[in-house]
């Protein structure tokens, strides 16, 4: 799914679904440097990034795999 990764002015990291119409904030992620590991959010989806080069800058759509939920 595409997914729209971005920062507010606060600094808080957060996801947008556009399909969805869904914008939840980040509440865990996988690797401090954000691509090619997991981004866990406040609804409780855990989305699968892809590998970016580091310095990425956003905010910038990608293609995220969402995670089976438990």
């Amino acid at each position: 799914m595409k997914v729209m990764m971005r920062r507010n002015a606060a600094g808080v990291l957060s996801a947008y679904v556009a399909k969805k119409d869904l914008e939840e904030p980040v509440v865990a992620q996988e690797k401090p440097g954000l691509w090619g590991g997991t981004v866990t959010l406040a609804n409780g989806w855990t989305l699968a990034l892809p590998e970016m080069a580091e310095g990425t800058t956003l905010p910038i759509t990608v293609e995220a795999r969402k995670l089976a939920e438990d």
